[in-house]
């Protein structure tokens, strides 16, 4: 299979994930599973079957989480230097709005556009890819072209 690239905080936040399921969700779950239980009929009790959709849930997301853990290759940025490449912390300004925003490029696990964390798999981030400071980079989104200049990159 494929490894998962991530840098060493997503893949650290994904077993904290895992591990606050597996310790805390899981046993949870399984109490509400157990007191619904002594309630008597179970195909009408909605709060049986509603612990049983979310202990579906939990346990699919454990599935998913070991899978990708086990596939995962951390790579630390703090290592890096040069054009932007997985790992970067990227400055641009929108050429239309003067607007600054700063985006560090990382694996689709850990990507999170409110956090500021790219997936490396999004339009904006293929398209800095082997950019340099100074660079201007035209971006095809859903909402049309954008154009941005690299004013900083860093590998921390």
């Amino acid at each position: 299979m494929e490894k998962i690239p991530m840098t060493r905080k997503g893949h650290t936040d994904l077993e904290v994930e895992l591990k606050h399921l597996k310790t805390v969700e899981r046993p949870t779950i399984i109490r509400a599973i157990a007191d619904a239980r002594e309630h008597g009929d179970l195909s009408e009790n909605a709060e049986y079957h509603s612990a049983k959709e979310k202990q579906s849930f939990i346990e699919g997301r454990v599935k998913e989480l070991e899978g990708v853990i086990s596939l995962a290759d951390v790579i630390d940025p703090a290592k890096m230097s040069g054009t932007i490449k997985f790992g970067a912390k990227v400055t641009l300004v929108d050429e239309d709005t003067n607007e600054e925003k700063t985006y560090q490029i990382v694996g689709e696990y850990e990507a999170s556009i409110e956090k500021g964390l790219l997936n490396i798999k999004s339009p904006i981030a293929r398209a800095l890819i082997g950019k340099d400071e100074g660079d201007s980079v035209e971006v095809r989104t859903p909402g049309g072209v954008k154009s941005y200049e690299v004013l900083s990159i860093v590998f921390a």
